[in-house]
């Protein structure tokens, strides 16, 4: 009887705060490895917004002029304007990635190991969240400073205000992503999800254009944009980026994570989500 109660399984319960920080570095340090060995991930999100930063900005400064809105109080340059939608495009395409990640270490087997674990389910979750969204503050940083060199400079304090904006907006994504990663059977279909999930959330935002033009041009587009939660994660950090805080756009934001988040965690628990029903009708 000894022996037996000696080999038992730990409770849940029974984990102390220092046993779930040991596992959430352990995640953390895994998702930093897997960055650090994927050096062309690091250049293709960089690569990608300068491009639009670089190109496409240049070509539209003079055709597409942004009048004075808040936050800004003086007329500003076009790439000015679309560096916080920029911004968010790095969180979006990260939090894609992640969401990749997950499919394959689905077809590899590794998620099932880490699923198996005896921490909650939706500690496993958020820290692997956790650790995608720090990749992708890095990558925003990364891409701020080089567009830095560009001429595109937010106030100093800036950069240290937006990161709690960032921070709700990469795990706002990342949720969203992690979602996702659920509906995908096969890792040939995540590009599908790209096309029908990363570009028109992108697109059919603020990120590229004001609301106010937007509202000019179509009424209907518009009102899609409003109900867009990339919008309001753009315009987080937009505000961010000069000490204010938009607070419709923080609501939407909280909002739109708890959601995404609630919604991983049911479809990643094995008695209710949609993961392990696909793959035991797989193996049918």
């Amino acid at each position: 009887m000894t022996d037996i109660a000696s080999h038992a399984p730990i409770g849940r319960s029974r984990f102390s705060l220092m046993n779930y920080l040991v596992c959430l570095k352990g995640i953390l340090i895994r998702e930093g490895l897997r960055y650090l060995n994927q050096r062309e991930r690091f250049i293709s999100s960089l690569v990608r917004p300068l491009l639009w930063l670089f190109i496409f900005a240049a070509g539209f400064r003079q055709v597409l002029g942004v009048s004075i809105i808040p936050p800004y109080q003086t007329y500003v340059l076009y790439e000015v304007y679309i560096t916080p939608g920029l911004c968010g495009m790095i969180l979006l395409f990260s939090g894609m990635q992640s969401s990749l990640s997950m499919v394959y270490d689905r077809e590899m087997g590794n998620m099932r190991t880490l699923l198996v674990s005896p921490f909650p389910r939706w500690f496993l979750l958020v820290s692997k969240l956790l650790a995608g969204v720090a990749v992708s503050i890095i990558q925003v940083y990364a891409f701020l400073f080089i567009a830095w060199f560009w001429g595109v400079k937010a106030p100093p304090s800036g950069y240290l205000l937006t990161l709690p904006a960032l921070f709700l907006s990469g795990m706002m994504l990342g949720a969203l992503g992690m979602l996702l990663s659920s509906l995908i059977k096969q890792l040939e279909n995540f590009a599908g999800i790209m096309n029908f999930v990363i570009f028109p959330m992108y697109f059919a935002s603020s990120a590229l254009y004001p609301l106010w033009r937007v509202q000019e041009a179509s009424p209907l587009l518009y009102k899609i944009c409003l109900l867009n939660p990339f919008t309001y994660a753009v315009e987080l950090v937009r505000f961010a980026f000069y000490g204010q805080i938009e607070w419709t756009s923080l609501a939407v934001v909280c909002g739109f994570t708890i959601v995404f988040i609630a919604g991983a965690i049911i479809a990643y628990d094995p008695s209710r989500g949609l993961v392990i029903k696909k793959q035991e009708g797989g193996n049918n």
